[in-house]
């Protein structure tokens, strides 16, 4: 235990010049339209800033590393939001893993210094990948761009992270509604679907003698305004079609059908002898968090394995990682966890389809069920915590507390994750906009957003 305390006590004199949300005076709590306010503030920065460009770029023609992820990472590329939310999943990601290992043992006297370090890594990642973008020649080579502009962009995207952090901990320390991070990932997804749907735009598209409309339902109407194939308005190739379209609504509503899934165990206070109330423990226990972790690890798995194909594409080991053909995953671990392109490409490589398939169920189940025992809501937690609020389960006495959720929750967890993942599988072989992983960590975001709005509202009226 003594040496988590000193790797965490490393932290304290960084702590005056990590950026900080003071949090409200008292225990005041603030109106849910102050909370409304902030949440479309928050929004609004964001937005701004992913349509900001970066300064002193040459180009981004170059590979892109996080190419498939970045509707998940909530990243626009060549603005001052290229990272997005990327450091700060996985400095969370590596926080947790060192608390779940025991490696940092965390008493609550510690919290705030963990999420100082928490902070702090999530600075340095930023500056680890910006320094790395630049290197790597992403915008322009650093002989053409020259020291100042390289410094320059670094320093933009770097203030762009912090920026990010601020904005997420605004919402966390109860301004605002939900998570900024998860906020952020919806509108990039539902950004794309809007944008994909109702685009005006036209574009030349392969095999076909005429410009058609990039927006699937425009692309529709006009066909059916001037009596051509609807059928190609369905089935058409490269651009967005309505079957797409179809395969979001669908795959949106079965999320939403499977919220509702949960048990309903009955609990009393010990100090009222008036009717009880109830702990529900739902199907996605752990919410949208095996998604945003997996993604985490694919998209920094990404990130590696084509920086390093990009230098050492002879080395076998590299091969093994991954190997690109350029902004593309054409070999090694790094194709077999991409998601096949549609049920055509699964049924012409059935071995990656297959691999994909298991890669996704094992992922989603592991991180779940370990995210439970590193974010303090395992069945040991929960029924500490009830103890403390002197809450008792009927019938049952205190000691079989525990017994009792460890029949639930660690099934929910892993279950619910496979859900996930398999919920997922489903968007990506149907063709869903965007991809699987972003549409669930929209949908059930969404839904987050939607009932602690409704929790809110209940608790002021």
């Amino acid at each position: 235990m003594g040496g988590g305390f000193r790797v965490l006590h490393m932290v304290k004199p960084f702590l005056r010049f990590l950026p900080e949300v003071q949090s409200g005076s008292g225990n005041k709590k603030v109106p849910l339209r102050e909370k409304v306010i902030y949440t479309l503030t928050t929004l609004f920065v964001f937005l701004v800033c992913s349509q900001l460009p970066l300064y002193g770029i040459h180009s981004t023609t170059g590979a892109d590393p996080f190419y498939w992820m970045r509707a998940i990472l909530a990243s626009s590329r060549g603005t001052i939001m290229e990272l997005g939310i990327g450091p700060i999943i996985t400095s969370g990601l590596v926080m947790q893993l060192l608390t779940g290992s025991k490696i940092i043992q965390v008493d609550k006297e510690d919290r705030a210094l963990l999420n100082a370090a928490q902070k702090l890594l999530s600075v340095l990642i930023t500056l680890g990948q910006a320094m790395t973008y630049v290197l790597s020649g992403m915008y322009g080579p650093v002989a053409q761009l020259g020291v100042g502009n390289a410094l320059l962009i670094v320093f933009q995207l770097v203030f762009a992270g912090i920026i990010v952090i601020c904005l997420d901990e605004l919402l966390q320390k109860g301004y605002g509604l939900g998570s900024a991070i998860s906020l952020f990932i919806a509108t990039n997804l539902c950004e794309s679907v809007i944008w994909k749907a109702f685009s005006p735009v036209t574009i030349n598209n392969t095999g076909r003698s005429r410009p058609e409309f990039e927006g699937a339902m425009i692309s529709l109407f006009h066909n059916l305004i001037t009596k051509s194939s609807i059928r190609q308005a369905f089935f058409r190739q490269s651009l967005p079609n309505v079957t797409n379209l179809l395969a979001t609504v669908l795959v949106f509503l079965i999320v939403v059908y499977f919220q509702g899934f949960r048990v309903v165990l009955p609990v009393k206070s010990k100090n009222s002898r008036q009717g009880g109330s109830s702990y529900p423990i739902k199907l996605f226990y752990t919410s949208n968090m095996p998604i945003i972790l997996q993604s985490a690890l694919v998209s920094n798995l990404y990130f590696i394995s084509q920086l390093l194909y990009n230098k050492f594409s002879g080395n076998l080991l590299v091969n093994l990682l991954g190997q690109w053909r350029g902004s593309l995953p054409v070999g090694g671990l790094a194709y077999l966890i991409t998601a096949p392109t549609g049920l055509a490409d699964m049924a012409a490589h059935p071995c990656h389809a297959l691999f994909y398939i298991v890669f996704m169920l094992s992922a989603c189940a592991f991180l779940s069920k370990t995210w439970i025992q590193v974010s303090g809501s395992s069945a040991g937690d929960v029924a500490k915590l009830l103890k403390e609020q002197r809450m008792e389960m009927s019938g049952n006495r205190d000691s079989n507390m525990h017994k009792e959720l460890d029949r639930y929750i660690p099934t929910a967890a892993a279950f619910g994750g496979m859900c996930l993942g398999a919920l997922t599988v489903l968007a990506d072989l149907t063709g869903a906009i965007g991809s699987g992983t972003g549409i669930l960590l929209s949908v059930t975001t969404i839904y987050q957003f939607l009932e602690t709005f409704d929790k809110e509202k209940a608790i002021d009226s």
